[in-house]
């Protein structure tokens, strides 16, 4: 007996928010031959670079409406990309339609919860409603950097910077176990700052006014243990490299196969041109003792 065909995957849906991620995997999409359509949030994304693509600008408040679009074209799978500020308790319970009262009481406990917590929240009840929420990195899979130090013409962490590098490991743990954050500065052993609500590049403007004299510190950013990867994995990009040399650290450390390089060439020219290294390591298998060589 022939075995059944696999059911076609269908239009492949997109909830934007900023940035270039939501583009870049909307286009990689269109070149495999699959079509999308996407919501583009207001007030998170520009609608301007979407003009020639499918999709709808539209307020996040307006659920029944993003859904009934989705559906209509055969939206199956959802992905769920880019820049987007959360909003407040009071914010998510007002000018939203029924559908969006309806699924804000699904989402119950989770709207409490840190960001980990609430988009687990959120594709749970997407998934109530008939779509598969997939990962960006399932359509852009060249988004995960492997094991190693990526920019070229710049040495690696020296064994100081290796010991920063151990206590930001420990210190990200430490605020992903309680789903706050996923980023931490760390200069001479000390903490000069972790990121919660106000994101990375927030954080690297706020270091830099507290960066001690010597060799500059290192970025971490890593997933939080047990985090849903389909969902906000750690990126960075051009910004990061930049907002990291203002802050005049030396160094950018990231999970390998755990983290999104946006705009691979550019963020590591960026971090290159600026002498920062851009090292992307296994946390669990991470030696301070050991040297790192390209």
């Amino acid at each position: 007996m022939t075995p059944a065909a696999a059911h076609p995957p269908g239009t492949l849906g997109i909830v934007a928010g900023g940035g270039e991620l939501p583009l870049r995997v909307a286009r990689a999409a269109i070149a495999a031959g699959r079509p999308v359509f996407a919501a583009v949030i207001e007030g998170w994304a520009d609608p301007a670079p979407w003009r020639d693509l499918p999709h709808v600008h539209i307020r996040i408040g307006a659920t029944g409406r993003i859904l009934a679009a989705f559906h209509e074209r055969d939206v199956r799978q959802l992905v769920l990309a880019g820049a987007a500020k959360r909003p407040s308790l009071m914010h998510m319970a007002q000018g939203v339609d029924a559908a969006g009262l309806r699924l804000l009481a699904k989402l119950g406990r989770a709207m409490f919860l840190g960001d980990d917590g609430f988009l687990r929240g959120v594709a749970r009840v997407l998934a109530e409603e008939g779509f598969e929420v997939v990962a960006p990195q399932a359509v852009l899979a060249e988004l995960l950097p492997p094991a190693g130090l990526l920019t070229e013409g710049v040495p690696g962490p020296d064994a100081a910077a290796r010991v920063d590098i151990a206590r930001g490991i420990a210190v990200c743990r430490a605020l992903g176990g309680v789903d706050v954050g996923q980023a931490v500065v760390v200069q001479q052993g000390l903490v000069l700052g972790v990121e919660a609500i106000e994101g990375t590049d927030a954080l690297l403007a706020r270091c830099g006014a507290l960066r001690r004299e010597g060799p500059g510190g290192v970025l971490v950013k890593l997933a939080k243990p047990g985090q849903d990867r389909r969902l906000d994995l750690p990126g960075i990009g051009p910004a990061t490299a930049a907002g990291a040399a203002a802050a005049g650290l030396r160094g950018i450390v990231i999970e390998a196969g755990g983290a999104l390089l946006l705009d691979r060439p550019a963020t590591l020219a960026s971090a290159a041109a600026a002498g920062i290294f851009l090292l992307a390591i296994r946390p669990d298998a991470f030696n301070p003792d050991e040297e790192i060589s390209p």
